[in-house]
Parts: C-alpha cells; structure tokens; sequence
C-alpha cells in the first residue's frame, strides 16, 4: 500500500454505533472519523475527507432514503471532489443507483463483508488519488504543451520527462508504439515546447497517401511536372520552414520516396517533382510508426540509413494497458469533454463502467477508449454511463479482475489469518510461521485490520494442513526485520 493511500481521509457516516466501530476497525491504516448523518456536514467542512462511507439505510422507509440522498447531495455541493460510497440494503437497489446518479462515486449492499468493502472503498480512493496527481503534474508542467496528455503512471511521467528533454533541442524524434496511443499529441507537445512553437506544425500521413500523390505531396511540383500541375506548389516540407514537420507512418513510406527523404534530411534542400533547382529547407523533423522499423531493415523494405537520421532520440509510447490508472484517469476526462461537447448532462461513470474500464485491455488504445466514450455520451439513456453504454462487460468485485496489487493484498491477508489460527492467536509463533518478524506482523494486521485476538481460543483448520497452506500463500518478507 502506498504511503498517499494510507495518509487518505476517510469518514463513515453511520447512525448505528455498534456498527460504525466495527467499520473503523475495518479502515484502521486510513484517518479515519465517523459521526451520525446529523452531524454529516459539520465533519465534512471540519475533516476535508477524501472519501465518505454513507450508510444511506433502506428503501423500506421513503422519507430516510430521501433524506439521505438529500444530505448526500449537501456535500457534493460543498466537496465536490469528495468521493462517496453508497452503502444499503441488500434489496435496496434502486436507492444505490440513485445515489450514483446524484454522484456517489460507487455503492457497496450490506451485509458487511470487510475484504469487499474494503475493495470498493480503496477503489475510490485511488480514483481520488489519481485525479490530484494529475492536477500536481499538469501544475509542474506550468504549460499547456502537453494539453491532451493525461497520465499518472510511472511510464507517462517517464515519457513526459523524455518530450521536455528532447524538445527544446533539434534532434530528429521517433515515436515509437501501437496505433491509437497519441504519438501524434506527443508530436505536437515537441513542437509546442521547442523553439520553433511560434512557426508551422505540418503533419503528414504516410499510409494514407497513395505513393503516386505522396512524393509531390511532401516536396512540392513545378507547372506543368505532370497533367493537373497548373501552377508550381510548395510541398508539406516547405510549408514547414522554420517549423516542424511529423511524418506518422513513416514504416509505410515506399523505398523510391525514402532516398529522396533521405537526401532531403542530410542537405536540408528540395527539388520540387519537376524542378532542377534545389531549395533550401529549415524544419525539424519529428516521425512516429506502429512497425518494427529493425524488421523491415533485416528484409530490405527501410533503409538503415534513413533510420539512422530520424532516430537520433528514439522514444517508446506505451500501449493503454501498461499505463496502471490512466484508462480510468483518461475516461473521466473524456466523458467531461465530450457531454460538454455535446450537451448532455452526463453525471459521470456507474460503478459498473468504472470496474470494467480498469479491467479491459484496450488494444485499440487511447483511441478506442475515446470512441466508446464518445459513442456511450451520446447514446446513454440515464445520467451516468455504464458498462453497457461502453459497449464492456462489468468484471464484478473480484479482485482477480482489478489488479494485481489487489489480488496479491487479498492472499497477504489470507496468509496473515491462516498463520494466526494455526498459532491460536500467538503472534511469535504466527511471525515464525510466515517467516517475518514480529513488527513486520504488527504492520500486517493493522494494514489488512485483522484482529489477532479472534484466532485465540478457536482453531478450526488441522495444523498440518493450515501450515502447509500458510507457508504456500505467505507475504514476502524476511526473517531479519526487512519486512515487506
């Protein structure tokens, strides 16, 4: 867990106190605050809390629901970026989804089951999480050049770092990564963060040209050069002077037309298709490919030496699903972007939508996950999108479908709990039996909120087989105080 998630402020909302103790020791690593429903607004205002547990109670009293749902639109109106979790009846549906629809950010039916809870509770907490890392690293930026460039993973900060570096310089780029994965904005926040922002950004399409029309497209005609040459064209080159040129596809570029590139990029002239005068050219050259360009060197279809001039920095654009975070981040943003754009009043995305953005593959990338949004917006029937609008199929609650990180916590806590009963609730013995020392353990329970005096007085596995399953399914850790 990391340090943000555990420092997060949670507050529960519940007027039975039995049952609200019972929740804080579930979020015992949060900052945790609970009150009664009538002294809701009050803590919110003093607390400032990342997320609110609200137990809204049970559609079998009319006047309680509607009460609640008005408390729960009170503090929206006053922390809007606060994320609340819809806790109701098992039967009470109908009253989860229309909190979503005033904009609980997910709902959770009782009974208590703390492993689920704390899922769909930390669940949004990292939606939180992630929405104020991207405001921190768009303030770092102090720029809009990368405007369109949303990311909070570990392989965007990386890729952001890399533009910045290499765009105030003139070394050619090549981005390089799958279809729909944004080298065309990345090309662009080059441009926008070089010196040559206040000149021309020309982009041409390699694949979508015919080689027929591609050479005169990219280095102009003189009259007469063919029939339909009326008058002499500047070329995309030369429409770029002082500027930058990107060249997308540039794998697709026929070898005739790669030696002519090539001539181009080492003398920095042009002859026009039909001229003999050579012109001079002042651009910086930006190219991105979906190909593996070192294939199509070893079978003669690109020129090393071409690739070579174009590839002076080499950068790696990450498909969406190795981007942890970033579909969810991104399809927010999106979502905002185009209800405005096409005025509906889409309040944001159902618990449904949001488990099955974060579970699917996108192997169409970003731009996949803008066309279903787009689509979903337009054709949502409710206020919120779901995973049907999406076009996706809703994964559910198990963990296996979220993460890693989160099917790995659940067999830690496992672990932690199977060691526990067969130690009758000694924690040495249990320590011994993961192979972790004791502070290490201390950490464990508060992390996953077990209580290891419940293990005391009951052992209800034989100790054979609960150890032989506590040593296969135990946390990493050592025995010399490293911990996790």
């Amino acid at each position: 867990m990391s340090t943000a998630m555990q420092r997060r402020k949670l507050l529960i909302l519940e007027n039975d106190r039995a049952l609200r103790r019972d929740l804080e020791a579930v979020f015992s690593d949060l900052d945790v605050n609970g009150c009664e429903t009538s002294d809701a607004l009050a803590t919110v205002r003093r607390t400032e809390p990342d997320a609110v547990l609200f137990d809204l109670g049970t559609a079998r009293e009319p006047a309680v629901a509607a009460q609640s749902l008005e408390l729960l639109r009170q503090i929206l109106n006053i922390s809007p970026d606060t994320k609340i979790i819809a806790m109701t009846e098992h039967d009470a549906r109908e009253l989860a989804v229309a909190a979503v629809g005033l904009g609980a950010t997910d709902f959770y039916h009782k009974p208590l089951d703390a492993g689920v809870l704390s899922i769909v509770v930390r669940r949004a907490l990292r939606i939180r999480e992630l929405e104020e890392e991207n405001w921190r690293l768009r303030e770092r930026t102090g720029t809009m050049a990368l405007e369109g460039i949303l990311g909070v993973s570990d392989s965007m900060r990386s890729l952001c770092r890399a533009v910045e570096k290499v765009a105030p310089t003139s070394a050619s780029v090549l981005l390089l990564g799958d279809s729909g994965t944004g080298k065309e904005l990345l090309a662009r926040a080059v441009h926008r963060l070089s010196g040559r922002s206040h000149k021309p950004f020309v982009a041409i399409n390699c694949a979508a040209i015919p080689e027929t029309l591609l050479e005169s497209e990219l280095f102009g005609y003189e009259k007469g050069a063919f029939t339909g040459a009326a008058k002499r064209t500047a070329g995309k080159l030369e429409s770029a002077e002082g500027g930058t040129v990107f060249l997308d596809e540039i794998g697709e570029m026929p070898p005739s037309l790669q030696a002519k590139l090539l001539r181009v990029v080492q003398e920095r002239t042009v002859e026009r298709v039909g001229g003999r005068v050579p012109v001079s050219l002042d651009f910086r050259l930006v190219c991105a490919t979906n190909r593996n360009l070192d294939t199509l060197i070893g079978n003669g279809s690109f020129r090393d030496d071409l690739f070579y001039r174009i590839s002076e920095v080499s950068i790696r654009v990450p498909p969406l699903r190795d981007r942890q975070g970033d579909s969810l981040l991104l399809a927010q943003f999106l979502l905002q972007q185009h209800s405005e754009r096409f005025g509906k009043p889409t309040r944001g995305l159902a618990p449904d939508a949001i488990r099955a953005i974060q579970a699917y593959r996108w192997p169409g990338n970003v731009r996949e996950l803008e066309n279903r949004i787009k689509g979903a917006v337009i054709m949502a029937e409710g206020a919120v999108v779901t995973a049907s609008d999406l076009g996706l199929e809703d994964p559910g609650d198990d963990p296996e479908y979220l993460n890693l990180r989160t099917a790995r916590q659940r067999a830690e806590a496992q672990a932690v709990r199977q060691a526990l009963a067969v130690a009758r609730g000694n924690l040495s013995r249990a320590a011994e039996l993961l192979g972790i020392t004791r502070p290490t353990l201390y950490d464990l329970l508060g992390k996953h909120g077990i209580d290891a005096a419940q293990f005391g007085r009951h052992a209800t596995q034989a100790p054979e087989a609960a150890t032989a399953s506590v040593q296969a399914a135990a946390p990493p850790g050592d025995t010399t105080g490293g911990g996790e």
